[in-house]
Order: structure tokens, then C-alpha cells, then sequence
């Protein structure tokens, strides 16, 4: 990346901005879009809130709402290998717009994936968002080369954290119209996606989402991270993960410049004792056994929201983060069976209800003209195995004792038919 921007590759993220005049000079230049941001967030953000009651749920494949962040340099035939085990329909990858040299590969990983839907995030540098010509002929490029391959691009990613490269919506605004402008004019058939803000930092989205700029995404992209909360069912600021995802996706919904689309492209936990491969300090990171749980957890909250057009969890291979890690040999983690039984468990579900009762959370699906129950408790308690009963734990193991144990770490129940 152009100095004074440096890659972490440990943890697959840039690394902190040192140079702090450079930083100050680069946002006081960028005041009008700060505060055309803040004068959309006192007008947008009260009325999505108003208008939450009235977003209709939508009808959620499942087929595509299961995705899995994949490196297609990184170990890239166990990547393959376990892309197939896994049995996920929909992968994501990220290219480096500074590594445009590497456009070859990517291909030729791409055309190894068989008949899997892939998006590509293209990740930006400062001095793609600096020279926009430079990024239309690298665009241009990418389009031409991968044209047929790619179910859908996401233009930039991280656009509020400043060392990802960008000061402002505004200059995010930019990049991702020399995109949609491209699309226009030579790539009708192309799907694009933003505005990737991460976090609960909805004040950015609503300026993405409303503004002057004449451009229009096809769906719009959110690294809707809760790490930081510890368990995907706390609160921030009063508002649990279903109800960040509903306020997002009432934004989406409100928004003249999206259709109605929703896909979170990046999301995870961060592992303890893998530093420094976790992208943040120890103090955010969790057991490998609580990683599995909040990573199932946080799919199937986002799955009952029926808002959530796809979900791409990050990633595959990274020891820091990552259902594998890679660091001495390919050690496929606890999580890896659970993402695994997951979507052999709900790839073809249809979801039917969620009931939450006293922190006792009851997931129901059709799976099969068949009743499949997903039963967890933020409070330890005990519910009787009846003889109707079908459990198997969260990574497929079947379970047989009179007394089920319903704790943090989610039982599938199927419901046998008792004629």
C-alpha cells in the first residue's frame, strides 16, 4: 500500500496509522463531508427508527445466505478441499488493488471453485482513492478479466476507519462511482455492492445510503462486527444484534440509491493466544469453545431476522480468526465441524419462528416436511429428552441422555413424526 499506509499480514488488516500530522491534515481537508455526515445522521438515523415496525420480512434463500471468506493465496488447495467439505454454496474473496499483478491467480483459483457464487471485495488503497483514473483502468481490467466469474462485487471495504485509506463518505462516494459508472456504461451485467461501513457506526451507513452523488448500489454491504460485546446477544447502546440488523435494514429499505439488499460480508470473534495473528488485543479475543458457539449463534440470529440476504463469515484458513489454523499444520478447529453441521443442517431449511423467553432462545425451521428445533440458553437449564425427540449437539454428535443440558452451546432437536 502507498505510504504511510503498511499491510499487517498477520492479522489480513492494515496496520495503525503512525504518522498523526499526516492523519489530522487529511480530515481537516475532509470537514464537509464530516459535516454533511453528521446532518444526515440527526435526520436519518431518528426516522429509520421510527420506520422500523414497518419493514416486511423478506423471503431468505438459504441456499445463499450461508457464505465463507476464503484467501486464495493461503494454503490453496486445502482452501479448495475444505470449501467442498464444508458443502457452502457461496465463497468471498478479497483483491488487493495494489497487487493488481496477482489478477491471473485469482482467476485461476476462481475457475477451480466450480459452480460456487463468489463476490469479491476489492480492497482499496490510498492511491487508487487518490488518482480515480488509476482505479477506472484497474476496475476496468478486473471487470474484463473475471466477466462471467463473479456473482457480485463490493467496492471498497472499511471506508470508516482511516487506515483502510479513506477520510470521508465523500471520497468513498467517489470511489464507488467511477464503479457504478462503469457498470453503466460498459458492464451492465455486473452486480456491485457497498458501502461497507464496519461496526455499529450507522451515522457513516445513513450518509452512504442519502446523499447527492448519482450513483446506485445493488445491494448494500455491512461488516456489522460485535466482538467487542462479547456475546452476539449483548447489548450496545440498548440494541441487541436482531435489532442492529433491523434498524440497517430499514435504512436499506428507506434508501432511494439501493435495492432492498442486505449483505453482512464480514464478521468473527477473534481467538485467544493466537496474538499476533488476532486482529485486536487479547482483552477482545475468546476460548475456541465460545468462538464455535457465538460464531452458530450469530447466524442463526441473523438468519431469523430474514433480512440478512447473505452472510460471509471471516474466514476459512487465518490463525487469528479462522475456522483452520495454519500456523505449524492445518488444524481445523471446533468451529470448522460446527460451520460444517450447520449448513448440512439448514441449507435447504426454511425458517418458520424464533421465541425468546428469559435469555431461552427456540429457533424453529422445516427441514424435509420435518420440525427442526435449534434450543440455547444464555442461563444454564435442563429440558427433558422426550421420545420424540431427535438431538444431536452443534457439531453432529447425537445425543442420548434423559436430561438435555441446555446451555450456551446450541442443541439441534428434530421432531420425529409420532404417527
Amino acid at each position: 500500500m502507498k505510504e504511510p499506509f503498511k499491510w499487517d499480514d498477520y492479522s489480513d488488516q492494515p496496520a495503525l496509522l503512525q504518522d498523526k500530522n499526516y492523519k489530522k491534515r487529511m480530515k481537516k481537508k475532509e470537514f464537509a463531508s464530516f459535516l454533511k455526515t453528521l446532518l444526515s445522521a440527526i435526520f436519518i438515523l431518528p426516522f429509520s427508527i421510527i420506520m422500523m415496525p414497518f419493514v416486511k420480512r423478506k423471503l431468505i434463500n438459504s441456499h445463499d445466505f450461508f457464505c465463507m471468506g476464503i484467501d486464495f493465496e493461503r494454503e490453496p488447495q486445502e482452501t479448495l478441499k475444505c470449501v467442498d467439505e464444508l458443502n457452502v454454496d457461496r465463497v468471498l474473496l478479497r483483491f488487493k488493488l495494489w497487487e493488481m499483478d496477482k489478477l491471473a491467480e485469482l482467476k485461476e483459483f476462481i475457475s477451480l471453485l466450480k459452480n460456487k457464487k463468489v463476490t469479491l471485495k476489492i480492497l482499496q488503497d490510498r492511491e487508487n482513492i487518490e488518482d480515480l483514473e488509476l482505479f477506472k483502468s484497474n476496475l476496468t481490467l478486473i471487470f474484463k478479466e473475471l466477466d462471467g466469474l463473479m456473482d457480485m462485487y463490493e467496492i471498497g471495504s472499511t471506508i470508516n476507519r482511516t487506515k483502510w485509506g479513506f477520510f470521508s463518505v465523500d471520497e468513498y462516494s467517489k470511489f464507488y462511482k467511477v464503479a457504478y459508472d462503469l457498470k453503466t456504461s460498459q458492464f451492465k451485467s455486473i452486480k456491485l455492492i457497498g458501502s461497507g461501513v464496519i461496526d455499529f457506526e450507522y451515522y457513516f451507513t445513513a450518509h452512504t445510503l442519502f446523499n447527492l452523488f448519482k450513483y446506485k448500489y445493488d445491494g448494500v454491504s455491512s461488516l456489522l462486527y460485535v466482538d467487542r460485546r462479547g456475546a452476539p446477544e449483548n447489548m450496545q447502546l440498548g440494541f441487541t444484534l436482531a435489532d442492529k440488523i433491523a434498524w440497517l435494514s430499514t435504512m436499506v429499505w428507506l434508501s432511494p440509491k439501493s435495492s432492498n439488499e442486505l449483505h453482512i460480508t464480514e464478521t468473527n470473534w477473534p481467538i485467544a493466544g493466537t496474538a499476533p495473528y488476532a486482529p485486536t488485543s487479547e482483552k477482545e479475543c475468546v476460548s475456541e469453545e465460545s468462538y464455535a458457539n457465538y460464531m452458530l449463534r450469530y447466524h442463526l440470529l441473523a438468519f431469523a431476522s430474514q433480512q440478512v440476504n447473505t452472510l460471509s463469515w471471516h474466514q476459512l484458513i487465518a490463525p487469528g480468526y479462522g475456522l483452520i489454523d495454519n500456523r505449524e499444520n492445518i488444524v481445523k478447529r471446533e468451529a470448522f465441524y460446527t460451520y460444517k453441521y450447520m449448513i448440512q443442517s439448514l441449507k435447504r431449511a426454511q425458517f418458520l419462528r424464533l421465541d425468546i423467553k428469559r435469555d431461552y432462545y427456540i429457533l424453529q425451521f422445516l427441514l424435509d416436511d420435518r420440525l427442526l428445533q435449534i434450543h440455547w440458553s444464555l442461563k444454564a437449564t435442563n429440558l427433558r429428552n422426550e421420545d420424540f425427540f431427535d438431538v444431536f449437539t452443534k457439531d453432529g454428535k447425537r445425543v442420548k441422555s434423559e436430561i438435555l443440558n441446555i446451555c450456551s452451546s446450541p442443541l439441534y432437536i428434530y421432531i420425529k413424526d409420532e404417527k
